[in-house]
């Protein structure tokens, strides 16, 4: 039996150590979010490359990203789902948190359209916060979204009063200075011309928005270069090149551009390796070229961090007795 002293103790314990790692998980949002406004603000083009898991985000940061795109498509995608909402935020969130644990970089949330109005927006902010999420990306769609890319799709757009209140109470609603909210102009997607994405996009900034996200589905970014011209750098533009791959990076840096999101090239990347070797594992019936192809499974385990609970059994588990 455990005495009432030695279990109050233990108690007191537990409760400090809960408030040393809110304390902490606050520091490292803080740090995170701080890492992010720094690089949207930054003279530089900076990129941020597309993950939708834990490993995938670990991959991405390991490579020497200074930032993760938590693509909603793509995280809709590894559930199965399609890129219309049908993934619950709460979903989502299980995810992000993973990837925030897994991280130590930022982290900028595709969080389509705040899952709902501003009420729902500013909530998902306060539980973004506590995950360590540097940032989030809402865009001026109606709820439930479609995706931008789809071919004869109906795209219409959020009223832009509404929108940009939706933007201010994300802004009034988070803690940590730093956190980045990014309003993505879809107007652009729904076949408006520039003058629509320009005034939306001075909407938003004027409600807080961090930053514009410009979009175009077109094969050569006639309409980005558009915008910018007009835009005059009045505050920075991250910009999504997955149609229009062929323009020169270095384009986009002349045009004033911020950032580039790499979106969706994780996710399409590991589902064509997939796919290839299912079917040479079926078509072959053996591992015999296979193996040479993929990673170990050691390389696996080291992903994992399988050596940190290697030190931590040492440290925390009884000696094994030699009898």
């Amino acid at each position: 039996m455990l005495s009432r002293n030695f279990l109050r103790a233990l108690i007191n314990y537990g409760r400090q150590l809960s408030t040393v790692a809110t304390a902490n998980r606050k520091t490292i949002s803080t740090d995170r979010s701080a890492q992010l406004k720094e690089m949207l603000l930054s003279p530089k083009l900076e990129f941020i490359m597309e993950a939708h898991s834990a490993l995938s985000a670990k991959i991405v940061e390991e490579t020497g990203f200074k930032a993760i795109w938590a693509s909603g498509l793509s995280m809709s995608a590894s559930l199965g789902l399609r890129d219309s909402n049908e993934a619950s935020w709460t979903q989502v969130l299980d995810i992000l948190e993973f990837m925030s644990d897994a991280t130590s970089i930022p982290i900028l949330v595709d969080a389509d359209t705040g899952f709902g109005n501003f009420n729902n927006a500013r909530r998902l902010v306060r539980k973004l916060e506590q995950l360590g999420i540097a940032g989030a990306c809402i865009e001026d769609k109606l709820f439930p979204k479609t995706n931008s890319l789809l071919d004869n799709r109906e795209q219409p757009l959020a009223d832009i009063d509404e929108f940009a209140l939706k933007i201010r109470a994300m802004k009034d609603t988070q803690q940590d200075p730093n956190f980045c909210v990014v309003a993505r102009v879809e107007a652009f997607i729904s076949g408006w011309g520039c003058d629509e994405a320009v005034r939306r996009a001075e909407a938003y900034l004027a409600a807080g928005a961090d930053a514009i996200l410009m979009h175009s589905k077109k094969k050569e970014p006639k309409e980005i270069e558009e915008f910018m011209k007009v835009w005059k750098n009045k505050g920075p533009v991250i910009i999504v090149p997955t149609n229009y791959y062929q323009t020169p990076t270095e384009t986009f840096h002349k045009w004033g551009v911020s950032a580039i999101i790499w979106a969706n090239h994780n996710l399409r990347a590991s589902i064509k390796a997939m796919q290839a070797t299912s079917k040479r594992i079926y078509n072959e019936q053996t591992l015999i070229n296979i193996e040479p192809n993929i990673v170990s499974v050691k390389e696996v385990f080291r992903l994992q961090d399988d050596q940190e609970l290697v030190n931590a059994e040492k440290k925390y588990l009884p000696a094994k007795s030699k009898n």
